[in-house]
């Protein structure tokens, strides 16, 4: 009856080892830790079990168990798994086990015999109950691979997300990188219009660039930024275009709604700007537009511009330096807000349509 309840109760521990790995795998102190606790709470309840006998085999006799059990365990995950399971030899693992479990029955059971000596009735127990002991031992063995098994799947897993990680960093970073110097060449030549020309608004441009420039080489540095301080670098985008072009192009800038903490990843929404002025109005000769409405609501910016285009576009002699910015957004969106937001794009012979629902969410990538 002993040999049986042992059987069934290891078999239960065995099972509890893997769930102890899950939870407690990112230390390797803790799990020693939890290890030690697991053979101490064995114990104790196998000295429960005992509780019939005297003190000495109540004592004795649980030790002995756990003592073969934690043998069985550290022996398979020492050597066992790793010269046979780490190799793909999975059968010749299982019957190294059985050999092992084989071996060391007779000889718990010689140890437990000699130990019990005043209590014929377990010496006897112990001869009948040989199957219930290899079995107990095997169970345990085949638990502890079990628990070794799923230790390297959640590492090969940590490694797998860690490794993911720093990718989307480097390409998150490659892509900032290809935005920045974009935004600055179009600032400088707005200033170096105005230059040319003389004009005396050229001060406030490079006070609105001084600004521009401060955003870009402090603030956008960081993964998210605040909603306001993004939405202040496009107003004075759009006050240098304002400036550049004078009265006859209409650009205007409507905002529904309070920006306060707020978070978005920076320089997100700029791009779409920037395009409406690289690829529309700035191939007009005579009058255009650029109309943005935001829309900040307690979860999400809503954000719908609009903006002319000549009827006719001029040929772009170099393809590759177009859509640059267009394409790096979309991509930028896929990676920090793969869930989180919702893009349109329409075009028709007289202007572009954009709108974009971005959502906002506790942390970037």
């Amino acid at each position: 009856m002993t040999g049986i309840c042992t059987f069934v109760f290891h078999l239960k521990v065995g099972l509890m080892l893997s769930d102890v790995q899950n939870t407690f795998k990112k230390s390797t102190k803790r799990d020693t830790l939890y290890h030690i606790l697991l053979w101490v709470l064995l114990y104790l309840m196998q000295t429960i079990s005992h509780r019939h006998f005297g003190l000495t085999m109540q004592l004795g006799l649980p030790l002995v168990n756990v003592v073969f059990y934690a043998f069985m365990a550290y022996f398979n995950i020492g050597f066992l798994f790793k010269r046979y399971v780490a190799n793909g030899r999975i059968w010749a693992h299982f019957l190294m086990l059985l050999l092992t479990s084989a071996v060391l029955t007779p000889i718990k059971s010689i140890i437990l015999f000699t130990m019990s000596q005043a209590d014929p009735d377990y010496q006897a127990s112990i001869i009948d109950g040989q199957i219930y002991n290899f079995f107990s031992l095997f169970l345990v063995g085949a638990s502890a691979t079990i628990y070794q098994v799923m230790q390297e799947w959640l590492i090969q897993k940590g490694d797998k997300k860690e490794l993911e990680s720093q990718n989307l960093q480097s390409e998150l970073k490659l892509l900032k990188s290809q935005i920045n110097p974009h935004f600055l060449f179009n600032t400088l030549n707005s200033l170096y219009a105005l230059t040319l020309k003389k004009s005396d608004l050229a001060p406030e441009i490079v006070l609105k660039l001084s600004e521009m420039m401060r955003y870009m080489l402090y603030e956008c540095n960081e993964k998210e930024v605040n909603l306001e301080k993004e939405i202040n670098y496009m107003k004075n985008y759009l006050e240098l275009e304002k400036l550049r072009h004078g009265a006859k192009m209409d650009i205007s800038l409507e905002i529904e709604g309070e920006a306060t903490d707020q978070k978005v990843a920076p320089l997100l929404l700029m791009p779409f700007i920037e395009n409406s002025f690289k690829h529309g109005i700035n191939n007009q000769l005579n009058t255009g537009f650029v109309n943005l409405h935001m829309k900040i609501l307690d979860d999400r910016v809503i954000m719908d511009l609009k903006n002319s285009k000549a009827p006719s576009m001029p040929k772009i002699r170099d393809k590759k330096s177009g859509g640059i910015g267009l394409n790096n957004v979309k991509r930028r969106l896929q990676i920090l807000y793969p869930k989180h937001h919702e893009l349109k794009i329409e075009e028709s012979p007289f202007d572009y349509k954009v709108q974009l629902s971005l959502q906002f969410i506790d942390s970037l990538p």
